[in-house]
């Protein structure tokens, strides 16, 4: 039990494994040392620009606190949030993306598949969760494209919407899921602690590979999508990540020790995956960021690039060895 009583006096956190909440605790402590570190940088060089550092420590206080209000509450909460967040992204892809004109009737079928995708995560239907998108979605959107009577650009188009809707709907729903998985797979915190262990982990390993890169990183991994990723951060924040999650898997997840340090991997490789490929997107538009929404991080698909790739990758590494 928490030493201070923590569900005695918030009834919203009585389903939320105690692990969980010192997890949640620690990384608020995170925060607090980072702000004070760019406090202290401000102090030390008053002349520097630590404009950018700073709003996205704000940022990232804004995110956690949401994040963490998500976790804390009800279940239903908890699959709206990430419904929302799957909207958001879904909207903030359509707006960067060319669309037809005639496509403007479809893209409202692609917003339905939100309501309906978290519906099925909501009831625990992981069957209809599983095929919904990649199967009845993806066959129902271009047949209700040929039914506008435009053929320009009809692949194009089709192959553009379906990709938006798989990756911000069908690959961001596997963490709503995650939240609906039965406690007994994993006693140690239930959903919420898988939830919390895979977008600690992942978001902490876009930290550690962009930091690794900067100290060391002299090769260039894919110099024409993404001109700062190095061999030297890569390899650095796949180790770093890995180490990482050996040690706090057992309060987390059900994992055994290698499969724990596994995990770590996946979502270190899955991480870097997730963010290049939507960096080739952005590239291909000619844009630096999908949006402004968030302060010194870019737009919503900016921050949960990674998460496209890991989020699918672990929940069936999980499923598959605990389900």
């Amino acid at each position: 039990m928490l030493p201070f009583d923590l569900k005695d006096h918030f009834s919203s956190f009585a389903a939320v494994a105690d692990n969980v909440i010192y997890a949640l605790i620690g990384i608020f402590c995170i925060l607090i040392f980072a702000t004070i570190v760019v406090m202290l940088l401000k102090k030390i060089k008053p002349d520097g620009n630590f404009s950018e550092l700073q709003s996205r420590v704000q940022s990232w206080w804004v995110m956690v606190f949401i994040f963490t209000a998500a976790m804390v509450f009800s279940k239903t909460i908890s699959i709206v949030f990430f419904g929302l967040l799957s909207f958001m992204a879904l909207k903030e892809f359509l707006s960067i993306i060319p669309t037809r004109k005639s496509d403007r009737s479809v893209l409202f079928w692609a917003y339905v598949t939100i309501p309906l995708q978290y519906y099925w995560i909501y009831i625990e239907w992981y069957g209809m969760f599983i095929v919904f998108i990649p199967v009845y979605a993806f066959l129902f959107l271009p047949m209700r494209m040929v039914l506008t009577g435009e053929t320009k650009d009809f692949l194009k188009s089709a192959g553009m919407i379906h990709w938006g809707v798989m990756t911000t709907v069908f690959s961001i729903g596997h963490i709503g899921f995650m939240l609906v998985l039965p406690k007994s797979g994993n006693p140690a915190a239930g959903g919420p602690g898988l939830v919390l262990f895979l977008v600690f982990l992942t978001q902490f390993n876009d930290v550690l590979q962009f930091v690794w890169g900067k100290m060391f990183g002299k090769n260039k991994i894919v110099p024409s999508v993404s001109p700062k990723k190095t061999w030297e951060g890569f390899f650095g924040g796949v180790f770093t990540t890995t180490i990482l999650a050996y040690f706090i898997h057992p309060y987390l997840t059900p994992f055994t020790e290698w499969q724990g340090a596994l995990a770590g991997l996946f979502i270190a490789a899955g991480g870097f995956l997730g963010d290049i490929t939507i960096s080739a997107l952005k590239r291909d538009l000619g844009i630096k960021d999908s949006g402004s929404i968030l302060p010194g991080h870019g737009g919503i698909l900016d921050r949960i690039d990674s998460l496209v790739f890991t989020a699918p990758i672990f929940f069936h590494y999980v499923y598959y060895l605990h389900y």
